[in-house]
């Protein structure tokens, strides 16, 4: 084959079409993994710094940067399940307690190397609305789901009803009433190699257009 018959390359993709879909792939890849499916695998440090660092630099109204992140390592993965088994026993009913719940409250923390305690650290004069800190600290979540997804680690964010209660504010060191605990979110690397399939709904049908 001549030069002449050589076939045109591909033209380069250029860098914004190269950034949006590293973009996409990333999120689409994010699942929510849950600590039963973990290996025994340690996450090292420089990979949780990065999660963390992420974290940091979800977007803020007012730069009030309301999450505060309580992370449980080793043995303090222990005192947490204690925590939370005491404290869900202490909170039901006696007509509503379940067994199951219970023990794993008392187990799915030890299931995984790091658990963070997520909290909302409220503005003291309250400018900003709380809904909005909220939103802020879920933004900062799906920042550390983003990460560990592109390091192939599995993540699950846990919120039981006692994680809302004052008392798991207050054992988390959070002084204000103001402030609130929104879950745990639990990082491990996964046992299987292959990494889970989603779905989601058209969306086309969640999507109003309004041009007028």
């Amino acid at each position: 084959m001549s030069d002449e018959e050589q076939p045109p390359e591909s033209p380069p993709l250029d860098p914004q079409s190269l950034r949006l879909a590293a973009a996409n792939a990333l999120i689409r890849r994010r699942r929510t993994i849950k600590p039963k499916d973990f290996s025994n695998k340690p996450i090292e440090n420089l990979h949780l710094a990065s999660i963390l660092e992420n974290a940091n630099w979800a977007p803020t109204h007012g730069m009030t940067e309301p999450w505060r992140f309580f992370v449980f390592m080793e043995e303090g993965r222990q005192r947490l399940a204690d925590y939370l088994q005491s404290l869900y026993k202490k909170k039901t009913p006696e007509d509503q307690f379940r067994q199951d719940k219970f023990d794993k409250l008392g187990t799915q923390a030890l299931l995984a190397p790091v658990v963070i305690a997520m909290g909302m650290k409220r503005q003291e004069i309250g400018k900003i609305p709380e809904i909005e800190e909220i939103e802020a600290v879920a933004c900062a979540i799906q920042n550390m789901h983003l990460t560990a997804s592109a390091l192939g680690m599995g993540a699950f964010w846990s919120s039981p009803p006692i994680s809302y209660t004052d008392e798991m504010r207050e054992w988390l060191g959070m002084e204000s009433e103001e402030d609130k605990c929104l879950g745990f979110f639990y990082l491990g690397w996964p046992e299987s190699e292959e990494w889970p399939e989603g779905s989601r709904g058209n969306v086309s049908e969640k999507v109003t257009w309004v041009r007028e």
